[in-house]
């Protein structure tokens, strides 16, 4: 699954939400050529990105990092990994390090390449940003494949091209970051009497155990993070017999708790703020859905608002939440039906 779409001003997919986000990051331009990256335009959005970079030594979410410059204190920006922050920008700046050799470029992108080396957790996880405080941000967080998103960003460090101006150091610590991950998630992965299932969207950093997040993100199974992880298990080139018995049980995980004969649609209705509601219909036709999150234990969909209550129904919660959160989704069907086959024959060959 790829973490966000390039758009700019407009509904981003980004993970398992959906979200409007104004902001032009540095992600918009990754798809320019190489002569591109050495062109006064691509000078220009890098000095934007560059004023964003944090004491830290990553980047703010939700700005627009590349066609604006920041002109406060850099001590006040705070750096994360959520909505995609930080990786992207990393990726721009190795585009023009590669193309221009410019020792500014170079020093920016290893802050930031230590940044996400510092965060990691002698545990294999990464928390939603680094220092992570004492709430739910500490947790390892899969939410909107956060942790999944680094870990690619990582690998593409020690074995793309474009990353030949690494030293030999970081790529060793890159690599040994990656491996410690996919052992953090075998970890994580939750069993339920004594079956592997799939993932929460939150774990604990010390003990794996899954954990909330927001009050409207409890403790579950997630049916559209999974996908995130079981994806990057699959791309292992070499995977283990414990990764491959992690992907057949969450694929399994999948199949089981799939939801057929219903659709969810967006009504008119004048009683409603706004005067539309998101309901869920019955329709024997329509393609299998996946809910956000399950109840551990019994697999039944579950939905959180933000007083913290839990409901079994989505027209229990509040209007607000009911509209301004992807509860449902098709998030493992291409899993299902193209993918894990292809694996499944990959491995036999």
């Amino acid at each position: 699954m790829k973490a966000f779409l390039h758009l700019g001003l407009s509904v981003l997919v980004w993970g398992c939400a959906v979200c409007t986000v104004h902001a032009q990051r540095a992600g918009n331009y990754l798809n320019r050529p190489a002569d591109w990256f050495k062109s006064q335009e691509a000078a220009t959005i890098a000095e934007n990105i560059l004023s964003h970079q944090s004491s830290a030594g990553g980047w703010p979410k939700n700005t627009s990092t590349a066609t604006k410059k920041h002109t406060g204190d850099p001590d006040k920006i705070k750096p994360t990994f959520d909505n995609g922050a930080t990786t992207d920008e990393l990726r721009f700046l190795a585009r023009l390090v590669t193309a221009t050799g410019n020792d500014k470029y170079l020093e920016a992108f290893r802050r930031g390449f230590d940044y996400i080396l510092k965060a990691q957790y002698p545990s294999g996880g990464w928390p939603q940003f680094h220092p992570p405080g004492n709430q739910y941000h500490r947790h390892i967080t899969f939410n909107d494949q956060s942790m999944v998103r680094l870990m690619e960003f990582l690998r593409e460090s020690y074995t793309a091209p474009q990353y030949g101006f690494l030293d030999e150091a970081r790529r060793k610590a890159a690599q040994s970051a990656f491996d410690r991950g996919i052992e953090c998630i075998l970890k994580c992965q939750v069993r339920v009497q004594g079956e592997l299932t799939a993932w929460c969207a939150q774990h604990d950093e010390v003990d794996f155990q899954p954990r909330p997040a927001r009050a409207f993100e409890p403790v579950s199974l997630s049916g559209c993070e999974s996908v995130g992880i079981v994806r990057l298990l699959m791309s292992l080139e070499k995977p283990s017999p414990e990764v491959i018995r992690a992907v057949d049980a969450a694929v399994a995980w999948f199949e089981k708790v799939q939801l057929r004969g219903i659709k969810v649609v967006e009504i008119k209705d004048s009683r409603q703020p706004g005067g539309k509601d998101r309901v869920v219909q019955a329709d024997p036709s329509a393609p299998p859905l996946w809910a956000r999150f399950y109840e551990i234990g019994t697999n039944r969909p579950i939905f959180g608002d933000r007083d913290g209550s839990i409901h079994y129904s989505l027209s229990e919660i509040s209007h607000e939440r009911r509209n301004g959160y992807a509860w449902y989704g098709t998030w493992p069907q291409k899993l299902l039906q193209t993918e894990y086959p292809a694996w499944k024959k990959r491995l036999a060959r």
